[in-house]
C-alpha cells in the first residue's frame, strides 16, 4: 500500500509538471483572458478561412484545367487551319497581325530566341494533362523565362510532304485566372467583420469577471461594493450571485465582530475604573499602587487596541486634506508631551482624499511603539515624501529592529514578537490596524530596515482614489 502511494504520488508530481509545462514554454501568450481567448477565435477563423482557400484552389483546378485547355485547343485549331488555308506569301503578314492584334507567336520547334524553359507548376501540369486526354497525346507545355517569356504549347502541321513541329506561344494572363482583387477584398473584409464579432463576443464575457475582479478588490481595501448585476447567461449570473451572497456574508461578519469586540471592550472598561478608584481608597503603599495602576493601564491599552481595530469598519468617509500637514501636527504633539519627536522632511504633497482619523490613529500607534522600543531618550523622525504615484509617511527609530522573516506574520492581528517590536504588553493588533488601514486606502504597509540601525515604518499611501489608480495602471 505504501509503495502504491509512492507511486500516485510520483505520478501527480509528474502529471502537474506535464500540465504546467506548455503554460512556462509561451513567456509571450498575453495573461488576459480577453486577450487570450479573442487570440484562440482569431487563429481559428484565420485557418478556417486559409483552408477554406487552399479546398476552393483544390475544388476548381480541374474545371479550370478544362477550361484552359478547351482555350488552347481552339487557339491551336484556329491558327494551325489559317496557316494551311493561308496564301504561303501572306503567312508572315497572318503570323505578324497574331501577333500584334491577339499576343500570339508562332515558332518553328529549335527555332526561339532566348528561350530558357523553367519548370511549370500544379495548375499548368493539370492543363498538360487535358490536353493530352483531348487534343494530341505529345502535348507540352512549358514556361520561358528569357527574352520571349510566355506560356509555350507544341503542336504539329501536317502539309501532306510531312509533320512540321511548331511552338505557339500565348500570354499567361490568357490561360490562367488570377484572382480577383475583388474577391481578395471581399474575403479580408469578411475576415476582419468576423474578428471585430469576436473581438464583442469575447468582451462582453469578460466583462463580467472585470467587474468581479474590481469589487473583489475593494473588499479587500476594507470597503463594500455595489452588487454585482445578476443577469446575462446562467452560468454568470449565478456566479455574480454567489459573489454578492459571499460579500454579504463578510459584510455581516465583520459588522458583528466588530459589534462584539466594541461592546466587550466599553464593558471592560468600567470595571477597570471601579478597580482603579478602590485602588486609590485602599491605603495601600506607593509601590503597590504605581505596579497596579501600570498593569490597569496596559490593560487600558489593550482595550484601547480593541476599540481601534473595531472602528475601522465603521464611519468615518474619506476627505480631502493636507498629509503633510498631519503629519506636522502629530510630532508637534508629542513635543509638546517632551517626546524626542522631530518633522524631518515634509515635502509639499497635493491635496488627497484619505481618512485622517484612521491616518493619525496609524502613526500614533507607530510612534508609540517607537517610543516604548527604542527609548524615549532616542529621536524618532517624521517624513512625509512623494515617491512616484504614492505619498510615503516614514516612521524611522533606532530601535532593536525587527528580523525580516517575522515582518508579514508580526502584520497579522493578535501577533506578537517577544522582546522586540510588539514587546510583553499588547494585544497584538497595532500594526494589523495600521496595515488594515492602508489596504483601506489603497496602500501598503511596509516594514523597513534603516541604515545605521532601526527601522523605518512606512505607510504608502496613492495620491490619486484606488479606483483611479487601478485604471491607470490597466491603461498602462
Amino acid at each position: 500500500m505504501v509503495k502504491r502511494a509512492r507511486r500516485r504520488g510520483r505520478f501527480a508530481r509528474l502529471t502537474g509538471q506535464a500540465l504546467r509545462a506548455p503554460l512556462r514554454s509561451f513567456p509571450l501568450l498575453p495573461r488576459t483572458l480577453l486577450a487570450r481567448t479573442f487570440l484562440l477565435l482569431a487563429g481559428l477563423l484565420t485557418a478556417s478561412v486559409l483552408a477554406w482557400s487552399g479546398i476552393y484552389a483544390w475544388l476548381e483546378r480541374a474545371p479550370r484545367a478544362q477550361q484552359a485547355a478547351q482555350i488552347i485547343i481552339s487557339v491551336i485549331n484556329l491558327t494551325r487551319a489559317s496557316l494551311v488555308s493561308a496564301d504561303p506569301q501572306r503567312r508572315v503578314e497572318l503570323l505578324t497581325d497574331l501577333s500584334m492584334r491577339e499576343g500570339l507567336r508562332i515558332y518553328l520547334d529549335g527555332d526561339i530566341p532566348g528561350f530558357d524553359p523553367i519548370p511549370g507548376d500544379r495548375s499548368l501540369a493539370a492543363i498538360e494533362d487535358e490536353l493530352r486526354k483531348r487534343f494530341d497525346p505529345r502535348t507540352r507545355i512549358v514556361v520561358s523565362r528569357g527574352i520571349q517569356t510566355g506560356l509555350f504549347v507544341s503542336f504539329s502541321i501536317s502539309d501532306g510532304e510531312g509533320i512540321d513541329d511548331y511552338w505557339l506561344m500565348l500570354p499567361r494572363n490568357r490561360i490562367e485566372r488570377p484572382l480577383a482583387l475583388e474577391v481578395v477584398g471581399w474575403g479580408t473584409a469578411a475576415l476582419l467583420l468576423a474578428l471585430g464579432g469576436a473581438f464583442l463576443i469575447v468582451r462582453r464575457v469578460t466583462r463580467p469577471l472585470s467587474a468581479m475582479k474590481r469589487a473583489a478588490r475593494a473588499i479587500g481595501r476594507g470597503e463594500r461594493p455595489a452588487p454585482l448585476p445578476e443577469h446575462g447567461a446562467e452560468e454568470l449570473a449565478e456566479v455574480a450571485h454567489a459573489f454578492n451572497q459571499m460579500a454579504d456574508d463578510l459584510a455581516r461578519m465583520e459588522d458583528e465582530r466588530a459589534l462584539i469586540l466594541a461592546g466587550i471592550s466599553h464593558d471592560l472598561r468600567t470595571p477597570l475604573t471601579r478597580l482603579r478608584l478602590d485602588m486609590e481608597m485602599a491605603g495601600l503603599d506607593p509601590d503597590t499602587v504605581r505596579d497596579m495602576s501600570a498593569d490597569i493601564d496596559d490593560m487600558d491599552k489593550i482595550i484601547g487596541q480593541f476599540l481601534d481595530f473595531a472602528r475601522m469598519t465603521t464611519g468615518e468617509e474619506p476627505v480631502e486634506g493636507d498629509l503633510a500637514s498631519l503629519v506636522l501636527e502629530a510630532a508637534q504633539a508629542y513635543t509638546r508631551h517632551g517626546f524626542a519627536v522631530s518633522a524631518a522632511r515634509l515635502d509639499p504633497v497635493p491635496a488627497m482624499r484619505f481618512r485622517p482619523l484612521a491616518i493619525r490613529r496609524c502613526l500614533n500607534n507607530l510612534v508609540d511603539n517607537a517610543l516604548r522600543h527604542a527609548g524615549e531618550d532616542k529621536p524618532v523622525e517624521l517624513s512625509c515624501v512623494i515617491d512616484g504615484p504614492d505619498a510615503c509617511i516614514d516612521v524611522s527609530d533606532r530601535g532593536p529592529g525587527i528580523p525580516p522573516e517575522q515582518i508579514d506574520r508580526l502584520k497579522r492581528p493578535f501577533t506578537r514578537l517577544d522582546n522586540a517590536r510588539t514587546g510583553q504588553s499588547g494585544a497584538g493588533l497595532g500594526l494589523a490596524i495600521v496595515e488594515r488601514t492602508l489596504r483601506a486606502h489603497g496602500g501598503r504597509f511596509e516594514l523597513l530596515p534603516r541604515e545605521g540601525g532601526g527601522l523605518v515604518a512606512r505607510l504608502r499611501l496613492p495620491l490619486a482614489p484606488p479606483a483611479a489608480a487601478s485604471r491607470d495602471r490597466q491603461g498602462q
